[in-house]
């Protein structure tokens, strides 16, 4: 099988550690897809502007080269119990495609250059699409379906501040970066550790990398606190 790339993510996200584990979960997540060459066609996308959410086919380009396993051990387990990849949905998959429902945030042209933004999004900047269909409610969302081990949405239990050096920077960014404060509260808010973790006394600083900033935090309990936001140098990547 042959497979084209019709679009590359555009995404705050430049590394996997903090990337939502779900899509829509934080609604502040938004990027845009950037259509390559031979795709650049308006009539691609005629009437799709009548429905509020797409299905993204994608490529795990980050972690294709690193193989699979029968069994994975998912996050929602706390990263210890094992259950078989096609009950998870885990990036480490026979064929590395992947499967994502985000927001129609609309088509828009710029440098003669065609974009979709999105809205909810979880992928990785640079992710290669592979397709796009149109969320069909009636089909889609089944009201009886069982969730085995993820019936429920995760809540957002953990209270998220700034020291006085983070706010400041964020002012600074947040006019580069508009909406940079919903998002990092968002994310933060939801616990992005390894689930591993989560349960743990944890002394450790973390590092996540949203557009061009570093963003490092801490957390005590249920209350994570920014304690910066660095530019990123160019080619480098905050460890997590």
């Amino acid at each position: 099988m042959q497979f084209e790339t019709i679009a590359f993510v555009q995404s705050p996200f430049k590394q996997k550690f903090a990337i939502p584990r779900q899509p829509n979960l934080v609604s502040e997540a938004r990027g845009s897809l950037r259509f390559t060459q031979g795709y650049c066609d308006d009539d691609l996308l005629r009437r799709l502007d009548e429905f509020s959410h797409l299905w993204l086919i994608f490529e795990f380009h980050a972690t294709a080269s690193q193989g699979w396993t029968p069994t994975v051990q998912p996050p929602r387990l706390g990263g210890k119990e094992r259950v078989g990849v096609f009950a998870s949905r885990s990036p480490f998959r026979p064929n590395s495609l992947g499967l994502s429902v985000v927001e129609n945030l609309g088509s828009r042209w710029e440098d003669r250059q065609l974009f979709l933004d999105v809205g909810g999004i979880d992928l990785l900047d640079g992710t290669p699409i592979l397709d796009i269909k149109p969320y069909v409610p009636y089909a889609d969302a089944l009201p009886h379906a069982r969730g085995g081990y993820a019936q429920e949405q995760p809540a957002r239990a953990h209270q998220v501040r700034f020291s006085e050096d983070a706010g400041r920077a964020l002012l600074i960014e947040e006019e580069r970066h508009p909406g940079l404060e919903a998002l990092i509260r968002a994310l933060l808010s939801q616990d992005p550790r390894p689930a591993w973790r989560v349960k743990e006394e944890d002394d450790k600083q973390y590092g996540m990398a949203l557009y061009d900033l570093n963003i490092k935090w801490h957390i005590r309990g249920d209350v994570v606190t920014v304690g910066a936001i660095h530019r990123l140098e160019a080619r480098s990547q905050p460890q997590p």
